[in-house]
């Protein structure tokens, strides 16, 4: 057995954690119920908070903005519609609650739909992109917030909402804060409409001084909802260590040997950090021999089924540990969890407007994540939380991480606002205003694809055909030529395929990798990524769309067959709603290849002579994703891509060739040929 030096201190004014605070935006959509053995009417009155109903009631009545803040597992998504209903406030308009995500809508709407005895679409319903549930009668309804964005370009004040719920506030994506912002603007023209932010941090006085104006007087109001939360020692190292991923492994290993019995969650930054401490993990299990610990990974890109694995119970004596991304950090609860692991580290996306790419960054994990990751410790029992930082470097951390508004990309919120109406895009109240470099980079883009003209305003019929269809700018506009190159079907099989998750199987262990990378050979062709994935979905249909095709091939079943359902949908919303005729190219993989280019000129790049991909607007180095198809074929001289995401290199995904005469032909406005020399 393997001994430890103690390496952990407890701080002796650290005191018990009483709250929670918000994570990042990944998120499950697994709840799992402490209750469930109990009938739905006493699992709702032994939620916490029921004995807030009255009050949340009352608030609502004097004011108009609730502020509501309370932990994960409080009963706030359920059981406030249900308030408001019996109630009454459904008879002054429908009772509208927005979820940051799709399977979050629908499920929530199925739970409050079962609480009432009833089927989902009498009187709860949902709304999500390319699928509803409702009926004349709905009263309640649940949908995304791109779903409420789209409301507003047909009814301004939202005229027949009576109050609207705005869940999972503290996430803060981009979406979340456009809605919040129009909101405002609705409010102060429309008195009768009422407002409740759910939250589950302590961001309530942000959001309080969000909703106020000159003259508004008491409009907003801030209600705490106390959780199940037992109290929490919080222990610190003595000094900083060189890999954090080892010293979880060792961390793990050591409570393992030495804490009573309890479940153990650690916290990583991603996939490839939760496998190779599994791998760790799992060679000190097999030198010790030991039988009595189980390891379970849990990151985004899992299977529903797999994921579900770390909610079940172990065989007694068996102790469960949790190898997690963030995905674990704000809307679960893991039962059996009383030990808590801080690597201190989060993975986020950031938006570089110079290259125009995304970058996946691993940064220091902000004050309000450390205290949300710290509480999964404390709701079954009294835990313990190691966070592999010291205390001086817990207290210089961010209070919280910046919104997604400030380091994404804008081109899809410009236009959504301009549809709107909103002209001005810098005055635009927006709770945490982007960076001017990020909106002067999305209008010069949005610009080139011909979406808004000299002036800022959108343009007939491109820009608000691009402001209308839910996809990025790149991809409309590769729609809208489609239907003049006669390829749009085609097209639209590509876009289906890309909304949903990755369509091939990576599996974890390298023999499997090396054989599922020749099964997707059988696919693939030179002129790259979006024709390949076009050859996946032709032989799916054409052999029956079986599970046994996806196995042989390594495909990912669940996947192709929501971009089939989604490819119906969307040949039917391109022909009938967006006028956009559906003509099948038969074949012609060069007019593919040309449309493409119509819709991604702006991401080009050539083949330096020095051997090296370079983007032609600003000399950046660029390299070829491992995952594309073009990863290990010849180099060509000129390719377009998807996206450009940022880890040990700065790497094109996405990638079709084309050829240099296309970029005049198709873009002549933002191309000119000239000679240049190196």
């Amino acid at each position: 057995m393997t001994t430890f030096k103690p390496k952990f201190l407890k701080p002796e004014t650290d005191d018990a954690i009483t709250d929670s605070a918000g994570g990042e935006q990944q998120s499950s959509a697994f709840v799992f119920n402490v209750n469930h053995n109990m009938g739905l009417m006493e699992q709702r009155e032994r939620l916490p908070i029921r004995q807030y109903r009255d009050q949340i009631l009352y608030c609502l009545e004097k004011h108009q903005v609730v502020i509501l803040v309370g932990e994960t597992g409080s009963g706030k998504s359920t059981q406030v519609p249900q308030y408001l209903y019996e109630w009454g406030w459904h008879t002054k308009g429908l009772i509208g609650i927005t979820e940051p995500r799709r399977v979050s809508t629908v499920t929530l709407a199925n739970r409050v739909a079962q609480e009432r005895g009833e089927l989902v679409g009498d009187t709860v319903g949902y709304v999500v992109r390319f699928m509803e549930s409702m009926s004349a009668g709905t009263k309640i309804k649940f949908m995304t917030e791109g779903i409420l964005l789209r409301e507003v370009l047909a009814d301004p004040l939202l005229t027949q909402y009576g109050v609207i719920i705005v869940d999972e506030a503290h996430e803060r994506n981009m979406l979340t804060d456009m809605v919040l912002g129009l909101l405002k603007k609705i409010l102060r023209k429309r008195s009768s409409l009422k407002l409740i932010i759910s939250s589950a941090t302590i961001d309530a006085g942000f959001f309080s001084e969000f909703f106020s104006w000159p003259g508004s007087g008491e409009v907003s109001v801030k209600l705490s909802i106390e959780g199940r939360m037992h109290p929490v020692s919080n222990f610190y190292l003595n000094e900083p260590c060189a890999d954090y991923v080892k010293e979880t492994v060792e961390t793990v290993w050591k409570l393992h040997q030495k804490e009573p019995p309890g479940d153990i969650l650690a916290f990583l930054t991603g996939q490839e950090e939760v496998l190779e401490a599994l791998d760790l993990l799992r060679e000190y299990i097999a030198s010790s021999e030991q039988e009595n610990l189980k390891v379970l990974p849990m990151y985004g890109s899992m299977s529903n089924t797999d994921q579900l694995a770390v909610f079940f119970t172990p065989p007694k004596g068996t102790r469960k540990v949790v190898l997690a991304t963030n995905i674990a950090e704000t809307s679960i609860t893991i039962p059996g969890i009383v030990y808590v692991i801080d690597c201190g580290y989060v993975k986020v996306k950031w938006y570089n407007p110079k290259t125009c790419s995304d970058s996946l960054v691993i940064v220091p994990v902000s004050k309000a994540s450390a205290i949300q990751r710290a509480g999964r410790a404390g709701r079954m029992r009294p835990g313990k939380v190691y966070r592999l930082y010291t205390k001086l470097d817990y207290d210089a951390l961010a209070p919280r991480q910046p919104p997604e508004m400030r380091r994404s990309e804008l081109s899809g919120a410009i236009l959504q606002l301009k549809a709107l109406g909103i002209a001005n895009i810098l005055r635009f109240d927006f709770p945490s205003p982007p960076p001017a470099q990020n909106l002067l980079s999305a209008l010069e883009g949005l610009f080139a694809l011909d979406a808004i003209d000299e002036k800022g305003n959108l343009t007939k019929p491109v820009g608000y055909l691009l402001a209308e269809l839910p996809f990025s700018a790149m991809l409309s506009k590769m729609l809208y030529v489609s239907g003049q190159m006669g390829c749009s079907e085609e097209i639209i099989t590509i876009i289906a395929l890309l909304q949903v998750q990755s369509i091939f199987s990576r599996p974890a262990s390298a023999v499997a990798q090396q054989s599922g990378r020749m099964a997707h050979r059988h696919f693939e062709v030179a002129e790259g990524d979006f024709i390949t994935m076009l050859n996946v979905y032709t032989g799916f249909v054409e052999e029956g769309m079986t599970k046994e095709f996806c196995g042989q091939y390594f495909l990912i079943y669940r996947n192709l067959k929501r971009a089939h359902q989604l490819r119906e949908q969307l040949i039917t919303l391109a022909r009938k709603k967006y006028g956009i005729p559906i003509f099948s190219c038969k074949g012609d993989v060069e007019t593919l290849c040309k449309c493409i280019t119509a819709g991604f000129f702006t991401q080009v790049a050539y083949l330096h002579h020095s051997g090296v991909y370079r983007q032609i607007s600003s000399g950046t180095e660029l390299a070829i994703h491992p995952n594309s198809t073009l990863y290990t074929l010849p180099q060509a001289q000129y390719v377009v891509y998807g996206e450009l995401l940022q880890t040990t290199k700065l790497f094109m995904n996405y990638v079709t060739v084309i050829k240099r005469e296309w970029l005049t032909e198709l873009a002549p406005h933002y191309y000119q040929q000239t000679t240049v020399r190196d």
